[in-house]
C-alpha cells in the first residue's frame, strides 16, 4: 500500500497477468453468477411482483477492452485534422494491447502507412471493436452487423446532452443500436478506455467508471504512485451500455480489487441496484462520486449528460443499502477507493492512533470518533508493556503518546509491535502533521517494517504540504503495505469505509433472493378499491391498508347525526369524528376533526360542524367517520413514493403534525428485508422516542417493522396503479400493543 498527493496505496512493481473477466468460476460463496448474456434483460420469470428484474444481466466486455481487432471508421492522417491525433492514438493503443487496426473511409487508401477500406462491408474480417468518428453514427451502426461488429464506440457529441432535439437523436441512435445487437459505448464520449495503462504493476487493481473523463484523472494518475488501474471506462450520454454494465462487469473480473466511479446520472434504477447487489455478493467494493446533491448540482449535470439525477435522498438510500461507499471529493474517490483494492480483510475493529505530540492524538482521536470509528482504551496490563519504553507519564490508553518516537535504539518497533499485537486493535494510524527529522524519518522506516509484519492495516498521515520529503517520497511511498494520506479527514473516511465495507460483505444477504415473485391475495382486493388518476378518502385508504393487514381504529362511515350517534355506540366512546373526501388532504388545518367525544350530544352537534364546515368550504364529503380514540402513542409516519429512476420507495419517520417541520424520515428502495427496515428506523435522529423516553414505555417496534414491510410489498405489487401513500399518523403503542394506522392517503396513478 503506498500513498498519493492525498493518500493512496501501492504495491511492488511486478508484471502483471492479465485476466479475462470471462474466466471467473459459475458460482461464489454467496451463490451462482448472473450468467453473461450481452447486458440485455434477462427472462420474464426472473422479475419480481412489479415486473423488475431480480438478477444483473453481466454483460461480457472481454473484447471491447482486449479486443483482437479494431476498425477505426472516419481514420485520418491530415495534419491539423481532430480526427488525426485520435487516430494516431487509437494506432498507438491497438500496437500496444495486440489488436489489428483497420482504417475505414472512403476518401483515403491509407492512413497512416495502413491500407484503408472505403465502407465496413470492405473489412478483411470480422472485427471485435468499431471507434466511429463520424458526426452521425446511426447509418454506419446500421453496417456493423453484417460485418460481424461486437462493439461500437460512438464519440460524436450533441445528443441528450444539448436539449430536446440531441434526446430525440439519441433515441434514434439507441433505437438503431438495438436493432444491430451491437452493444454501443456513448455518444458524447472520449478515448480514456484507449489510455496507456502501466502494466508493471502487481495486485489488485481499481477499475474506473466515470461519465465525465476529465474527472477521472486523479485515479488514473495513482498508477504513477504504483497503484494498478486495469480499465478506465467513460460512458458518456449511455444511449447503451450504461454505469451498472461495467458496474457488473468490473466486479466479475478476477484482478479488481475495487470499483471507483464517478457517477452524473443514473440511466436506470433497478439495472443499478442489480448492479451493486452483484458486485455485494462478491465482496468487491465499489466507492463512488455521485453528484446532483444540490438543486444546481443537479441541473448542471442534467445538461452535461442529458439524463435523470434523481432524488437525492433515495439514491443515497439506495447506495447505502446496496454498499456503495458514496464520498464526495475526488480526493476521497482515489484514498478511498485504493485503501479498500489493498488492504487485507480486517481482524479487529478497533482503531490505535500513535502519535509523537499528544495534540496530535488529541485532535485525531476527536474526529475519528466523531466520525464513527471506534478507539478501544488499551488494557492496563497492554498500557503498563508499552510504559516499559515509554515513559509514564505520558497517556497511552489510547491514542498513544509517545513524547518523540525513540530513534537511538529498538523501542520504537517495540512500542509499534506491541500495538499491532492487541487483539483489539485491527488498525494502527500514525497521524505525523510534520516532518520532524530524524525523528519521522526513523518514525517512517519502523512503521513500514512493522507493516510488512503484520496482516493489521497500517496507516499513515503525513501532514506535510511540501511532500518532496525524503520520509515521504521514498520510504512512505515505496512500501507496499503502508496506507499513507496527506489528511485527515481522507484517511479517517477511507478507514471507516474499509471497516465498514468489510462489516457489510460479511453479514450481506441479496434481497432480490427473497423479492416476492407472485401477487398475494391482498393485492386483488387492494387494486379493486384504486380509482385511476384519484385521490381517495381516508374512509377507502383505510381499506387499503386493512386489505394489507394494516391495523386501523374501529371506525364506521355516516351519513347521518342519528347514525353517527349509533355508530359511536357501536365503536365504543370516547371516538374521534373526522370529515371524510377524497379531496381531503390536512383536515386538522380546515377543523374537520373532533377529539375525545364521549357522549351522543357531542356527536351529534359534531356531525354537524363538521359537515356544516365542509359546505362552507366547498370540500365534497362521502361521509362522517366516526373512529375508535386509540391511546396516545409514538407517532410515526409511512409511506409510499414514486421515484423517476428506482419505481416505489418507502418512507418511515416522525409523524403527526409537525411531521413536515421536523423532517425525520429515512427511505428504502424495494426490495429489502427486515433487518434494512430496522436499519431505517435507526438512522432518524428521534429513534431514541421509539426506546421510550422521559418514563414513556418502549414502544413496539416489531410492529412497526411489520407495518413498513407490509407497505412495501403493497407498493411492489399496486406499482403500476399507486402513485402515493401517506399513513400519518401510524401511532405505534407500547411494546407487545401493535401499531395502528390512525390517518391515511392514497393518490392512484
Amino acid at each position: 500500500m503506498l500513498g498519493s498527493t492525498h493518500g493512496t496505496l501501492s504495491t511492488h512493481s511486478r508484471p502483471a497477468r492479465v485476466v479475462a473477466c470471462g474466466e471467473q468460476p459459475p458460482h461464489t460463496a454467496h451463490g451462482p453468477v448472473a450468467p453473461a448474456d450481452g447486458g440485455r434483460p434477462g427472462p420474464a420469470a426472473d422479475r419480481d411482483v412489479s415486473g423488475r428484474p431480480l438478477s444483473a444481466a453481466v454483460p461480457d466486455l472481454d473484447r471491447f477492452f482486449r479486443p483482437a481487432s479494431v476498425a477505426v471508421v472516419g481514420a485520418s492522417d491530415s495534419e491539423g485534422r481532430p480526427h488525426t491525433g485520435i487516430t494516431r492514438q487509437l494506432i498507438a493503443w491497438a500496437d500496444r494491447v495486440g489488436a489489428r487496426l483497420h482504417p475505414v473511409n472512403p476518401g483515403r487508401r491509407t492512413v497512416f502507412g495502413r491500407i484503408c477500406h472505403p465502407t465496413v462491408a470492405d473489412l478483411p474480417e470480422p472485427v471485435d471493436l468499431a471507434v466511429l468518428l463520424v458526426a452521425d453514427p446511426v447509418p454506419v451502426i446500421e453496417q456493423l452487423p453484417a460485418a460481424g461488429v461486437r462493439f461500437a464506440v460512438a464519440f460524436a457529441s450533441g445528443f441528450a446532452e444539448t436539449g430536446a432535439d440531441g434526446a430525440a437523436a439519441q433515441e434514434r441512435l439507441a433505437d438503431a443500436v438495438r436493432r444491430s445487437g451491437v452493444r454501443l459505448l456513448g455518444p458524447n464520449t472520449n478515448l480514456n478506455a484507449f489510455e496507456t495503462f502501466r502494466d508493471d504493476l502487481d495486485g489488485p487493481a481499481i477499475a474506473l467508471i466515470t461519465q465525465s473523463g476529465h474527472q477521472g484523472r486523479p485515479v488514473f494518475a495513482l498508477q504513477e504512485l504504483g497503484i494498478r488501474l486495469s480499465h478506465w471506462a467513460p460512458t458518456g450520454n449511455e444511449a447503451d451500455l450504461e454505469t451498472a454494465d461495467f458496474l457488473s462487469y468490473f466486479a466479475s473480473c478476477p484482478e479488481v480489487g475495487a470499483i471507483a466511479a464517478y457517477v452524473e446520472g443514473l440511466k436506470d434504477g433497478r439495472s443499478f441496484l442489480l448492479a451493486a447487489d452483484h458486485a455485494a455478493r462478491r465482496g468487491v467494493p465499489v466507492v463512488a462520486v455521485k453528484v446532483g446533491r444540490t438543486e444546481t448540482g443537479a441541473r448542471t449535470a442534467a445538461s452535461h449528460t442529458g439524463k435523470l439525477t434523481g432524488a437525492d435522498g433515495v439514491i443515497d438510500a439506495a447506495m447505502r443499502q446496496f454498499g456503495v461507499i458514496r464520498v464526495d471529493g475526488l480526493d476521497e474517490l482515489q484514498d478511498t477507493a485504493a485503501l479498500l483494492a489493498r488492504a487485507r480483510k480486517p481482524l479487529a475493529e478497533g482503531v490505535a492512533v500513535y502519535s509523537i505530540s499528544g495534540g496530535t492524538g488529541a485532535h485525531f482521536a476527536d474526529l475519528a470518533t466523531a466520525a464513527g470509528l471506534r478507539l478501544p482504551v488499551l488494557s492496563d496490563a497492554k498500557q503498563a508493556e508499552l510504559h516499559q519504553w515509554i515513559p509514564g507519564y505520558l497517556n497511552v490508553a489510547n491514542p498513544i503518546d509517545n513524547g518523540g518516537h525513540p530513534v537511538g535504539d529498538q523501542r520504537g518497533p517495540k512500542i509499534i509491535d506491541a500495538l499491532l499485537d492487541d487483539p483489539s486493535i485491527g488498525v494502527l494510524i500514525c497521524p505525523i502533521t510534520g516532518p520532524f527529522p530524524p525523528m519521522s524519518d526513523k518514525l517512517a522506516r519502523d512503521l513500514v517494517a512493522a507493516a510488512d509484519r503484520t496482516d493489521k492495516l497500517v496507516c499513515v498521515v503525513w501532514g506535510s504540504p511540501v511532500g518532496t520529503e525524503e520520509a515521504y517520497r521514498n520510504t512512505l511511498l515505496g512500501s507496499s503495505r503502508v496506507a499513507t494520506f496527506r489528511t485527515f479527514g481522507n484517511c479517517i473516511t477511507a478507514v471507516r469505509a474499509y471497516l465498514g465495507h468489510h462489516r457489510f460483505t460479511d453479514d450481506y444477504r441479496s434481497p432480490f433472493d427473497d423479492a416476492p415473485r407472485t401477487l398475494s391475495l391482498s393485492a386483488g382486493k387492494a387494486r379493486a378499491l384504486l380509482r385511476p388518476g384519484a385521490q381517495l378518502s381516508e374512509h377507502a385508504a383505510k381499506q387499503l391498508l386493512r386489505a394489507y393487514g394494516i391495523r386501523v381504529p374501529r371506525e364506521q362511515l355516516v351519513t347521518s347525526a342519528a347514525a353517527a350517534v349509533r355508530a359511536a355506540s357501536l365503536v365504543g366512546y370516547p371516538v374521534v369524528m373526522k370529515a371524510s373526501g377524497p379531496q381531503l388532504a390536512h383536515k386538522s388545518e380546515l377543523g374537520l376533526v373532533k377529539v375525545g367525544l364521549t357522549s351522543a350530544s357531542q356527536v351529534r352537534d359534531a356531525y354537524r360542524e363538521l359537515t356544516g364546515i365542509a359546505r362552507c368550504e366547498d370540500v365534497p364529503l362521502d361521509g362522517v367517520l366516526v373512529c375508535q380514540m386509540i391511546e396516545r402513542g409514538v407517532e410515526m409516519v409511512v409511506g409510499v413514493t414514486r421515484d423517476s429512476l428506482f419505481g416505489p420507495t418507502v418512507t418511515v419517520g416522525l409523524g403527526g403534525v409537525l411531521v413536515e417541520v421536523l423532517r425525520d424520515a429515512a427511505v428504502g428502495v424495494p426490495p429489502f428485508g427486515e433487518e434494512q427496515a430496522r436499519a431505517m428506523l435507526g438512522a432518524l435522529r428521534g429513534h431514541a422516542l421509539l426506546e421510550g423516553v422521559r418514563g414513556a414505555p418502549p414502544a413496539d417496534v416489531d410492529a412497526l417493522v411489520e407495518v413498513v414491510l407490509r407497505v412495501q410489498r403493497m407498493a411492489l405489487e399496486l406499482d403500476g396503479d399507486l402513485a402515493e401513500l401517506d399513513i400519518n399518523p401510524l401511532v405505534v403503542l407500547p411494546r407487545g400493543q401493535g401499531a395502528v394506522a390512525l390517518d391515511a392517503l392514497a393518490v392512484c396513478r
